[in-house]
């Protein structure tokens, strides 16, 4: 990624000094002390999209979870926005050797690769898109077929900022339907978030396939991060069609067992998930901790806010208990 240089002019101060330049100078120690702080809010990476049932909020307890240990591969088969790998990506030392994204929504899947192969191509694709209901429905029927994942990364950034509540759905044929939404201003283009995306994605594996085929191959010392589509808390409230296809009742069954065999592997996996009867009897066998979360994405504006869901673990956090936050 290509850097802008600036060139820096020394000259001899002669004009009145600013409150600021005024201030009491700082020792070099104290100096030393903020510039770490400084550099990693200036580098943290975090995600570039909307995604229903995103982790923002709940990115204190699952670091909770990860710990300290080291990781070899880390690995999350339902990507979304990703937050909790940007979190651990931007930490100092990162936590992990190795990491893989995986997400069965191949058009965001193109949009990582956009972002981590192509950022500056992406941004120059994101600089044609403006706040307008026509062009927002004319690239909603866009085929994306034969287009390069810039085009694909750019056209579904667009959607994502500029549909209604920010929310990526799709029909049974696969195509994106939700409506334009209504904003003041919407940022489209926020050219230091994809940079600071495209950094922590570098050399990292992005794949578009099924969650137990991502973590076949996984051993002792990998960590794996499931987040998929949430079991229902009632039957009107279901919402799973972020891939075509959906996440069905069965689809949940598999998960847990796969959750199981990768214990018996020696590998370390964590799960969220809505706090239902059905989660509850799901993971059983495991260690599960209560936590609030706060949710942002509903058609219902009054349905928006805090609700109880689960992080479940198959080993024991060291200093939490079942039913802690």
């Amino acid at each position: 990624m290509k850097s802008d240089s600036t060139k820096t002019t020394s000259r001899r101060a002669t004009a009145t000094p600013s409150p600021e330049s005024a201030s009491p100078r700082r020792a070099p120690d104290q100096v030393r002390r903020q510039a770490p702080r400084q550099a990693r809010a200036a580098t943290d990476a975090r995600p570039i999209v909307k995604w229903a049932g995103g982790k923002t909020g709940l990115l204190h307890h699952l670091r909770r979870h990860v710990g300290e240990r080291p990781i070899d591969r880390y690995v999350e088969p339902f990507a979304g926005g990703a937050a909790l790998f940007f979190a651990l990506a931007s930490s100092r030392p990162k936590p992990f050797s190795r990491a893989t994204l995986n997400d069965q929504n191949a058009e965001l899947v193109a949009c990582y690769r956009a972002v981590r192969d192509d950022v500056e191509g992406l941004i120059v694709e994101l600089r044609r898109y403006t706040y307008d209901r026509e062009l927002f429905y004319r690239v909603r029927d866009v085929v994306t077929s034969g287009q390069t994942d810039v085009q694909r990364g750019g056209r579904l950034i667009f959607l994502n900022k500029t549909c209604f509540n920010g929310l990526w759905r799709v029909n049974s044929k696969g195509a994106f339907n939700v409506p334009f939404g209504t904003f003041a201003n919407p940022r489209i283009l926020d050219e230091k978030t994809l940079r600071a995306a495209s950094r922590a994605l570098r050399r990292v594996t992005l794949k578009c396939g099924d969650f137990e085929e991502v973590t076949a191959e996984l051993g002792q010392g990998d960590f794996v991060y499931f987040d998929p589509p949430y079991v229902p808390a009632s039957r009107t409230a279901s919402f799973t069609a972020y891939a075509r296809g959906g996440f069905s009742h069965e689809e949940q069954e598999r998960l847990a067992l796969v959750l199981a065999s990768l214990k018996s592997r020696g590998v370390r996996a964590m799960l969220s998930n809505a706090d239902t009867p059905e989660t509850r009897r799901l993971y059983k066998k495991f260690r599960v901790y209560i936590v609030e979360a706060r949710r942002s994405i509903n058609s219902d504006s009054t349905k928006r806010g805090a609700s109880r869901e689960v992080i479940v673990t198959n080993w024991e956090s060291r200093g939490l208990r079942e039913g802690d936050p």
